[in-house]
């Protein structure tokens, strides 16, 4: 039962958030407040690399389905107290953080979970949701280009060794629209219809994306639209910046098999239970359509940091690229990478002017003759 109920970690941290939103005032800051505290558990806890005991589908989509709604619940109440004018400037500023915090990153590993649902009624509701990270067609870039590129530098996702996390949001945000536009236009050619047909998701995705800030509007005028703007546009961010810690630097040659060392996996404690399981990465990518909870821990992985650790370091990127990510990309390409991924990686560490430890590697090799003797 215990496994059932961790993952209420994701709608207990929404209710906390949402508390201090309809409270007001100084309050609102307790959605952000929540992430130096989930932080400095999921860092001292140790790793979960178990596996979950969990065959009840219904019981196990509730926190799923309540993380959505909450999520909803802390846009319109943001939409409420920016309408109320009782906010100091500081304080909206803590709304829009908090809100884009807990309403769409704690939210957003729910969304990505319905999606990737069979179901036809989950998936549409998961589609509707993406209103809340500013994006209604990511899901069009991401199952069908991601899921498939990943790795490759066809991939928008994948950030390229030696690019900051800075550089890489803007890269990605703009790589998966224009994915996404290209591929329903192929549809819809195939179909022989206009590339800009009416039938375009990005029609109904923009209806979708006015429709949410009129319901805003309604809730609190022009200052509730613009304070909703501006925490969908941070959860946008904070979006790209978690596919930025998932795929850094992983390389795999275009077409080959996708293989559990060419995704990344945070195994914190809290992280793995507040996300949906979307930091146990590596399963969902063999096969997209597995319930989280069906995923299993890949144990022979490069172990990296808490997710959160991950974020706060990439922040300087000095410090993510010298104490994080260049030893595990080091142990990535010296024991996991085929003889194709080495010589990709390789030739990224000389363009990002990182160490070439595939030469010391050589270097420090014994000689043949001298494995002979």
């Amino acid at each position: 039962m215990f496994d059932y109920l961790r993952y209420y970690l994701s709608p207990a941290t929404l209710l906390f958030g949402i508390v201090g939103l309809y409270l007001g005032g100084g309050y609102v800051w307790l959605g952000l407040a929540t992430l130096p505290i989930l932080a400095i558990g999921d860092s001292l806890l140790p790793r979960d690399l178990a596996e979950r005991r969990m065959n009840n589908e219904t019981l196990a989509f509730i926190p799923v389905l309540m993380s959505c709604g909450l999520a909803f619940v802390s846009f319109v109440l943001l939409a409420w107290q920016a309408g109320s004018g009782t906010l100091s400037t500081l304080d909206t500023v803590g709304a829009v953080v908090s809100t884009g915090w807990i309403g769409t990153i704690v939210g957003i590993p729910a969304f990505h979970e319905l999606f990737h649902r069979r179901t036809a009624y989950l998936r549409y509701l998961g589609l509707c949701l993406q209103v809340m990270y500013g994006d209604p067609t990511r899901d069009i870039a991401h199952v069908v280009g991601h899921h498939i590129d990943v790795g490759t530098r066809k991939d928008s996702d994948t950030a390229w060794r030696g690019e900051t996390l800075y550089t890489f949001g803007f890269r990605a945000a703009r790589g998966s629209f224009m994915t996404g536009l290209e591929m329903e236009g192929n549809a819809l050619e195939k179909r022989g219809l206009s590339r800009w047909s009416i039938k375009h998701r990005l029609w109904r995705a923009l209806a979708g994306y006015l429709a949410f800030q009129a319901i805003m509007y309604l809730i609190g005028g022009w200052a509730a639209v613009a304070a909703c703007f501006a925490a969908t546009s941070l959860a946008r961010f904070l979006l790209e910046s978690f596919n930025y810690f998932q795929h850094y630097g992983q390389v795999r040659c275009e077409g080959s098999t996708i293989k559990k060392h060419h995704v990344w996996n945070h195994f914190g404690r809290l992280s793995r239970a507040m996300t949906f399981e979307i930091t146990n990465h590596s399963g969902h990518h063999l096969n997209s359509y597995a319930p989280y909870y069906d995923l299993k821990p890949d144990r022979d992985a490069v172990m990296l940091p808490s997710v959160f650790i991950c974020f706060m370091s990439a922040l300087i990127p000095p410090l993510w690229h010298r104490m994080i990510i260049m030893p595990a990309l080091k142990e990535w390409d010296l024991k996991h990478a085929s003889a194709q991924e080495r010589e990709l990686a390789r030739a990224q560490n000389l363009a990002a002017g990182w160490p070439d430890w595939f030469a010391a590697e050589a270097a420090n090799a014994p000689s043949a003759k001298a494995r002979a003797a």
